[in-house]
């Protein structure tokens, strides 16, 4: 885990995260959290220190078995 100041390394559905007007949730990754409307989303980093995404689906639907739903990349903002 990642020893932050938010003694958190990770973001859940379960997780009261704001979402956009499309119902999709960005998530942010950073060692300051974004001003205002997106800091629930933030998930903060060590400066200098390496980290690692990863993703844990519970009950993924056909859309992730054929495909056809893709995780998309990061990207840098």
């Amino acid at each position: 885990m990642i020893l932050n100041d938010q003694k958190v390394a990770n973001r859940l559905s379960r997780m009261d995260l704001q979402k956009n007007e499309d119902g999709s949730v960005d998530i942010y990754c950073g060692p300051q959290a974004p001003a205002g409307f997106f800091e629930k989303n933030w998930i903060a980093t060590v400066p200098g220190k390496n980290w690692f995404a990863y993703f844990r689906f519970y009950q993924p639907t056909e859309a992730f078995f054929d495909r056809s739903w893709p995780l998309p990349d990061f990207e840098q903002i």
